[in-house]
C-alpha cells in the first residue's frame, strides 16, 4: 500500500525524517519572517513560498534539507556557500549542522527583492 503524498506543508513536515523536523520547522519560520505576504503551497511534492511567482522551495531528505532559492539568488553568496554542497539552484544543509539562519535570511531577502523589485520569475 502506498503512502499518500502530502497536500499541505504541515503534512509534509509531519512526514519528513524525524532527524530533520527541527531544521525544517526553523527554516519555515525563518522564511515566513522574510516573506510574510507569501503563500505556502506544495509544488513538485515539496513546500514552496509563492508571491506572484515561487520565491523559494525546500525539501527534506534522509540526512539533509535542500534550500532552493534559484541560482541567481545564490550567486551573490557564492563565497559564503563554499562549505555547502551545491546544485544549480540550491544548497544542502546537513541535519547534523546548525541551520545557517543569517545566511538563509539574507539569501531569502535577496530573492524576495529580486521578485518584487526586478520582476524575477521562477525557473526550475
Amino acid at each position: 500500500m502506498s503512502v499518500p503524498k502530502p497536500t499541505t506543508v504541515d503534512e509534509y513536515l509531519d512526514a519528513a525524517p524525524e532527524a530533520g523536523r527541527a531544521h525544517l520547522n526553523e527554516l519555515r519560520l525563518l522564511l515566513r519572517s522574510v516573506a510574510p505576504k507569501a503563500d505556502e503551497n506544495i509544488k513538485w511534492g515539496q513546500p514552496v513560498f509563492e508571491q506572484g511567482t515561487i520565491l523559494f522551495a525546500y525539501a527534506a531528505h534522509k540526512a539533509h534539507l535542500n534550500f532552493v532559492p534559484t541560482g541567481p539568488a545564490l550567486a551573490p553568496f557564492a563565497e559564503e556557500l563554499r562549505g555547502f554542497k551545491r546544485a544549480k539552484d540550491s544548497f544542502q544543509i546537513p541535519y547534523d549542522r546548525p541551520l545557517p539562519t543569517d545566511l538563509i535570511r539574507r539569501i531569502a531577502a535577496y530573492r524576495l527583492e529580486e521578485v518584487t523589485e526586478r520582476g524575477a520569475k521562477w525557473r526550475y
